[in-house]
């Protein structure tokens, strides 16, 4: 699988990142080979102030935002995983991530954890999803989905692996601030060796946010980097990798506790 990870800077301006989107993937052509590209979490829009009204602007799933993703999946010929906040019957909207391919829409994931901590309370403006692991297969390699906070619980991770994933997605808009880079990059090389797994994280860069977008291989070693600016990295995923590293390191088979349902 040849995987590209678009590290951006959303705005509160829906349209201003709708343009930067296509700006950013106008890098990008058929030509790469390209079979799954990765936006981060709130690529739609960002959370902005702690109050401002994510209801206000959440779109549906078939809203301007989805429009361009299947657009731009159509025009690469891949599978496109960003994160938007989806409108809800119910006032508070989801903070969703969207699976894309030429085809269309086929799968969302809702975030489950939301991020109540470090001062800040998500769940205030946002809903929980359905504590239901979200699999999907793309170029034929498992991908289990998470979205940013969902990292720091490797129980959902786990889930995702015993439901057959061999590479997990986590895009994110991890804010800055002291350790959480190392949070970061050990979290995310933390959950690639404990379920010998490859990890690609998209996330959001710029001077409120982490960056550095990254991917981890199933040994736990970070195969490439961003920075912390808007940027495109690109990875080779190999599932014989997995294969290999689950013969050498056969942690899962050597579970004593079982998986709970």
């Amino acid at each position: 699988m040849r995987v590209a990870m678009l590290q951006l800077v959303a705005d509160i301006d829906a349209a201003a990142n709708r343009q930067a989107i296509t700006d950013h993937l106008a890098e990008l052509s058929r030509d790469d080979a390209l079979d799954l590209v990765v936006l981060p979490e709130a690529s739609m829009y960002d959370f902005g102030a702690p109050d401002l009204d994510l209801a206000g602007i959440a779109e549906p799933l078939d809203g301007p935002f989805v429009r361009l993703i299947m657009a731009e999946a159509s025009r690469l010929g891949a599978t496109i995983i960003a994160g938007m906040f989806e409108r809800t019957p119910d006032g508070l909207p989801f903070n969703t991530l969207v699976v894309v391919d030429p085809d269309g829409l086929r799968t969302t994931y809702r975030k489950i954890h939301l991020y109540d901590s470090f001062g800040y309370k998500e769940s205030d403006r946002l809903l929980p999803g359905d504590i239901a692991p979200v699999v999907v297969d793309v170029a034929g390699i498992p991908v289990g989905l998470m979205t940013c906070y969902d990292l720091r619980f490797p129980e959902l991770a786990r889930a995702l692996v015993d439901a057959g994933a061999e590479m997990l997605v986590v895009p994110a808009a991890w804010v800055a601030g002291d350790r959480k880079l190392d949070h970061w990059r050990t979290l995310l090389s933390a959950r690639a060796i404990e379920n010998t797994v490859f990890v690609a994280a998209a996330a959001q860069g710029g001077r409120r946010y982490t960056g550095h977008s990254l991917v981890v291989d199933p040994w736990g070693s970070i195969v490439v980097e961003a920075g912390s600016g808007p940027e495109i990295v690109t990875a080779n995923v190999e599932a014989d990798d997995v294969a290999r590293a689950r013969a050498e390191n056969p942690s899962l088979a050597n579970r004593r506790i079982p998986p709970t349902s």
